[in-house]
């Protein structure tokens, strides 16, 4: 009875092994089927996701390709091009000539302020050696008078960082970041920066009312609310007495920052203003020497002004021309160290004028890809640089050039005896064999 059961459990066994091999086989077979019938036929709805994403995908490798392409295929040439710098790996938004003459400094969006050697500038070759703004990258930069430091304007931290400038032993050189930043004061987005060339300031202006005066250790000395409802521009004269603002109001401010005989800051004084124009200011410029000043306005023209005034005895500036020129939001104005040529951008264009005629010199079309962010003469009044992309272009300044020869030769009509008509003569000679080579010179 016993040997009975025991066979028939044995047999209900393997029938349950046998069915369940079978059940899991037929599955087996079944999900080899739903995969082929799967890969023949994709549902509808994967399908449209995958074809979706793969467009997607395409789209936006072709907008990456073609911005590749428009970044290095814009190329510009001109018989004045005398260098164009492109060691940043991003767009250049600010650059500055030291007042010694040796170096420009750039600033860009690649976290990295560069800087360059004048005297390389008609090579084939242009070195530069970089300083990287750690953490930050810097949106504007400025050499300290004695040209071993700079200071930047950082974009995330809102504030200014001192760089100090040492030469190593091969003559190269070094940077390194003050310890501390300075503290954060503005509310608004940041203009301008620059250093008074007697070392006794530092300015900052944003594009609400406001102007900081600090000293060099990061003391906030005076602000000054300027009361154009907007500031459109601010800057430091190169005499470092002055700090001028323009904005919404068709006028340009200019104050007096005032220093004991021991140095201590005593006060910033109103000292004139410049008005005329009958809009908005875009922006204004100095001569080296702060007699004369330029503006660029809304109202479609730029204006030439003598500053050379008694401003303490209420005598106000003077308008020595006013020319018709194309501007608009963002325009900037250079004027020469000597006065003698105006350059004003517009959008990616850059027109160069002689300041005493009024005559357009030069038209410059297309200089870079995008607007241009800075515009500036060097000390020596050789070049004239701007910076728009990821390149900064350099001109030889045959404009003043032309009105040193035009010049000259006013003053050999004048010359009263002979040995004045030789030295003007002998001048005339080199200025014009100077402006001969530039024209010359192979283009960059």
């Amino acid at each position: 009875m016993e040997v009975a059961a025991l066979v028939a459990l044995t047999l209900l066994l393997g029938a349950l092994v046998i069915l369940v091999a079978l059940a899991v086989g037929r599955r087996k077979e079944e999900i080899r089927e739903e995969k082929e019938q799967s890969g023949e036929f994709p549902a509808e709805g994967t399908a449209a996701k995958g074809l979706a994403a793969k467009k997607q995908k395409q789209e936006k490798q072709e907008k990456q390709r073609s911005r590749k392409d428009k970044a290095s295929q814009h190329s510009f040439s001109h018989p004045l091009l005398a260098a164009s710098l492109k060691n940043h790996s991003a767009n250049v938004t600010c650059l500055d000539f030291s007042s010694n003459g040796k170096y420009l400094a750039s600033c860009a969006e690649d976290r990295t302020v560069r800087i360059w050697s004048t005297k390389d500038f008609l090579d084939r070759e242009h070195k530069c050696l970089r300083a990287n703004v750690e953490l930050d990258h810097a949106t504007l930069v400025r050499f300290s008078p004695d040209s071993r430091a700079f200071i930047t304007w950082l974009a995330n931290g809102d504030t200014i960082r001192v760089f100090k400038m040492t030469k190593k032993d091969d003559g190269t050189l070094s940077f390194k970041a003050a310890s501390e930043d300075f503290p954060q004061k503005h509310k608004a987005p940041i203009l301008n920066i620059g250093i008074a060339e007697t070392g006794k300031f530092i300015m900052s202006a944003s594009t609400d009312t406001t102007i900081h005066i600090w000293d060099l250790k990061g003391d906030v000395l005076a602000s000054i609310n300027t009361n154009q409802i907007t500031n459109s521009y601010a800057a430091i004269s190169p005499c470092g007495r002055f700090v001028a603002s323009c904005g919404f109001t068709p006028d340009v401010k200019v104050w007096e920052v005032c220093f004991g005989k021991g140095g201590e800051f005593k006060e910033v004084a109103r000292a004139f203003e410049l008005k005329g124009h009958s809009a908005g200011v875009h922006a204004f410029a100095f001569s080296n020497d702060s007699h004369r000043m330029v503006t660029v306005s809304k109202d479609g023209t730029w204006k030439l002004w003598n500053t050379d005034v008694e401003y303490k005895k209420q005598q106000d500036p003077y308008l020595l021309k006013t020319v018709p020129c194309m501007s608009s939001e963002g325009s900037r104005v250079a004027l020469s160290p000597d006065g003698r040529v105006v350059a004003i951008s517009d959008g990616c264009n850059v027109a160069m004028y002689n300041a005493a005629t009024g005559q357009l010199e030069e038209e410059l079309h297309c200089v870079h890809s995008e607007d241009i962010t800075d515009l500036k003469f060097d000390i020596n009044g050789r070049f004239m640089a701007c910076s728009g992309d990821k390149a900064i272009r350099v001109f030889h300044n045959a404009p003043g050039y032309r009105a040193a020869i035009r010049d000259m030769e006013d003053m050999l009509k004048k010359a009263q005896n002979e040995a004045m008509k030789q030295r003007v003569q002998q001048q005339i000679k080199e200025a014009q064999s100077a402006l001969d080579m530039v024209l010359a010179a192979p283009v960059d």
